[in-house]
């Protein structure tokens, strides 16, 4: 692939275009202010903002605890199934535009299930968004079911339990939520469980905490993909372990910025992890409040850090390799993005 064949110039289009999957997108945060009062409306819940602009100038978050105060706030217009449907199709339809070939989607049953809104209300309405996603958009995907890491364990396993019933609908399972004060040893049991029962594992470690929490997600609970990760360039044996056992990275790096992870997007260390090795990827994590899907993040990152389109290749093939799909559809990919390429490099 002669990367050097392509213009300065046509980057931004070519990272519109190429294909890539979205291995760390929060449904619920997928969830546009327009939408919420739409859905507010529907279900006849009351609002603390008078309108749709009031509540998107609520965004000024100064960390991770002040974005989920709101998060959750505009979770509980989600009441039907759907509305879960809904809300997925809307993400599905953006995704599309941003030629998002595959997404793995966290969702949240205990900000729900605390509403007395079922599980079974949540999975079917996300799920026949994923059928349809797949007959009508062309878009495969699968759902990843969170568990909210300021509650205790015993939520967790109670949570987990509720799930069986769907488990053929899910691929894995995850940890969000407040990071500080929440290490993921905290949740060993429940991880051994899940796996017990045939669901693939990822946790959240490394956008807050510290890279102590990483190697709890690693060798505790037996990840197979760290969410964030940002902070293991603090370790440099940690930095040697996760590019010698090809451990996937899913970093957001507007959402990075939104939540001051990084005061200027400049300063992300994107491009030093590349330089590294690791198997990071782009994503968009809460788009609807960090001001930006899929491929704004690209967009914007390799503006700040003078990636190229070396780098953009690298970070497509990532998405593909750290997917929870077969190999077959992994070498698809890559033959769908080598063509891409080649017609910007021609």
């Amino acid at each position: 692939m002669n990367f050097n064949a392509i213009s300065l110039s046509q980057l931004p289009a070519l990272l519109c275009a190429m294909p890539k999957t979205e291995l760390h997108i929060h449904i619920e945060g997928s969830l546009e202010p327009e939408l919420i009062f739409e859905l507010a409306k529907r279900n006849q819940v009351r609002l603390n903002y008078p309108s749709v602009d009031a509540l998107r100038s609520a965004y000024a978050f100064t960390d991770l605890q002040s974005f989920l105060d709101i998060y959750y706030a505009g979770a509980s217009v989600l009441q039907h199934p759907q509305d879960f449907y809904d809300m997925a199709w809307a993400y599905f339809l953006r995704a599309k535009a941003d030629n998002v070939v595959h997404a793995e989607i966290f969702f949240d049953p205990q900000t729900h299930t605390e509403r007395k809104v079922s599980m079974r209300t949540v999975i079917s309405g996300l799920h026949q968004a994923c059928v349809d996603a797949n007959e009508k958009l062309g878009m495969t995907s699968s759902l990843i079911m969170c568990f909210l890491r300021h509650l205790s364990e015993e939520s967790a396993l109670e949570t987990l339990e509720q799930s069986i019933p769907f488990k053929d609908l899910l691929i894995g399972v995850g940890l969000d939520s407040s990071e500080r004060g929440h290490p993921p040893e905290k949740f060993e049991r429940v991880f051994k469980r899940a796996q017990q029962l045939g669901l693939r594992a990822v946790a959240h470690a490394g956008e807050e905490g510290p890279p102590a929490y990483i190697w709890s997600a690693l060798d505790v609970l037996r990840i197979e993909r760290i969410d964030h990760g940002v902070q293991a360039i603090h370790d440099a044996v940690l930095l040697q372990r996760l590019a010698k056992e090809r451990v996937p990275l899913t970093v957001c790096p507007l959402s990075n910025l939104k939540l001051c992870v990084f005061s200027e997007l400049k300063q992300h260390n994107l491009g030093q992890m590349l330089e590294q090795g690791l198997c990071v990827t782009v994503n968009s994590d809460d788009p609807a409040y960090f001001g930006g899907y899929i491929n704004e993040n690209f967009l914007q990152t390799f503006a700040a850090l003078n990636l190229n389109a070396s780098h953009a290749y690298q970070l497509a093939c990532n998405s593909f390799e750290a997917a929870f799909v077969d190999a077959s559809q992994k070498q698809a990919w890559r033959t769908q993005l080598d063509a891409c390429f080649q017609t910007y490099g021609a």
